[in-house]
């Protein structure tokens, strides 16, 4: 019996179609509800209670996966299917929620606090403050050219960092998140465009604080960018925490895992979309005709579309709520700012990508400040997801289906 009422926009079924469905007994349906892996309701007029046919199909194809099944399997590396269980972060309607607590709730929460949280499980209610770490500045003013990306001076921070850490090798999830509070400010320094710069940024008491600093920004921004750290700390399994732990699932040490990380981020469906966005609104100046113009055709511009938010994404308003704040007391928008603002109002289903960028242009930064704070946020995540995985103690290695000669 199917239950035409509809809880959540999704139908309900009878205890005997729903462990058909599934095929099992009625009492391991139970056992799915009492773990929350089934919702249910109370029937109508007394009757007995209805299983929400969703969490059904979900279940079902969860179990063909694990089976092997070839196309259900394929499907789950495609925004498909739970391919690993995680208590790290959950996506919801809201955003992301890490460890029970909602992202878009913690914006009043230094970066530090909520990247204890996502490592430990535990918010911080006594301020943080992370040590600090000597860095060869010297030597990385040789190596590093002017006018290089922070994205791409990172890998080059962490190696030396590596090279330097007798240590290294010590894989203790305590040493592994002693070595992040350490690695994380450094990063935020790599932002600066000279070392002179970083060194001087290094003296600040807050990541975020060490980010404004290096990229010239005034302390009194520091609240932006803690905010925008805190939306950006981690985000499940996108492609770049799944390198992380491909990677801790070999037992490589943590600077390896972090240089997996950005690799993946580096690339322009990930870590740097928020470049591509800056670059579509430069060469569209009347954002609203653009729009216009992607619905007509199709397409969607740069920064919307986000398969796991068809409504847009949460952590987009209140980064555009940064930039309009930043514009109300420093002065007018930059062009970008104002047609990134067009944009999102003309259409629907912005992503956080659209925020970012519209916040970075509001500060008066380049396109590639807001790729570079990015990595500096989410090594917050790499890390929960490289303890988590290192815990779980298996190797990822799925497995491929031939379809050559």
């Amino acid at each position: 019996m199917v239950d035409q009422r509809r809880i959540d926009n999704q139908p309900y079924v009878d205890a005997r179609t729903a462990s058909r469905f599934l095929g099992i007994q009625v009492r391991t349906l139970y056992a799915y509800v009492s773990r929350g892996l089934v919702r249910s309701m109370p029937g109508a007029q007394g009757r007995p209670r209805l299983y929400a046919q969703a969490d059904l199909e979900r279940l079902k194809a969860r179990s063909a996966a694990r089976a092997g099944h070839g196309a259900v399997a394929a499907g789950a590396l495609r925004w498909g299917e739970p391919v690993l269980d995680s208590a790290i972060t959950a996506i919801t309607p809201r955003g992301p929620v890490y460890r029970g607590r909602a992202a878009v709730d913690l914006l009043d929460q230094r970066f530090e606090h909520v990247a204890e949280l996502l490592w430990s499980g535990y918010l911080p209610t006594a301020p943080v403050t992370w040590p600090r770490r000597p860095l060869p500045l010297a030597l990385l003013g040789k190596l590093i050219p002017p006018g290089t990306r922070p994205l791409d001076a990172m890998p080059l921070v962490v190696d030396l960092l590596a090279l330097s850490d007798p240590q290294r090798d010590d894989d203790r999830a305590d040493a592994f998140i002693a070595r992040a509070r350490t690695v994380i400010p450094l990063l935020a320094a790599a932002l600066a465009p000279d070392t002179a710069r970083m060194a001087r940024a290094l003296a600040a008491d807050s990541v975020a604080t060490i980010a404004a600093r290096a990229l010239g920004l005034t302390d009194d921004t520091a609240a932006a960018l803690d905010a925008m750290f805190v939306l950006l700390a981690d985000h499940e399994l996108n492609a770049s925490s799944f390198a992380a732990r491909v990677a801790a699932s070999t037992g490589a040490g943590v600077y390896a895992c972090l240089s997996a990380a950005l690799a993946t981020l580096s690339g322009p469906r990930h870590g740097t979309a928020s470049e591509r966005v800056a670059a579509f609104v430069d060469a569209h100046p009347d954002a609203r005709a653009a729009a216009r113009a992607a619905r007509r055709s199709g397409d969607l511009p740069p920064g919307f579309g986000h398969s796991l938010y068809p409504h847009g994404d949460p952590r987009c308003a209140p980064l555009l709520a940064l930039a309009l704040a930043h514009e109300r007391t420093r002065g007018p928008f930059t062009r970008r700012a104002r047609t990134l603002f067009a944009l999102a109002d003309a259409l629907p289903g912005a992503n956080v990508d659209i925020g970012l960028s519209a916040l970075i242009a509001a500060l008066g930064l380049p396109p590639w400040a807001g790729s570079g704070l990015f990595a500096v946020a989410r090594t917050a995540g790499w890390i929960a997801h490289v303890l988590e995985q290192r815990a779980a103690g298996y190797l990822l290695r799925p497995r491929a289906r031939y379809v050559g000669p």
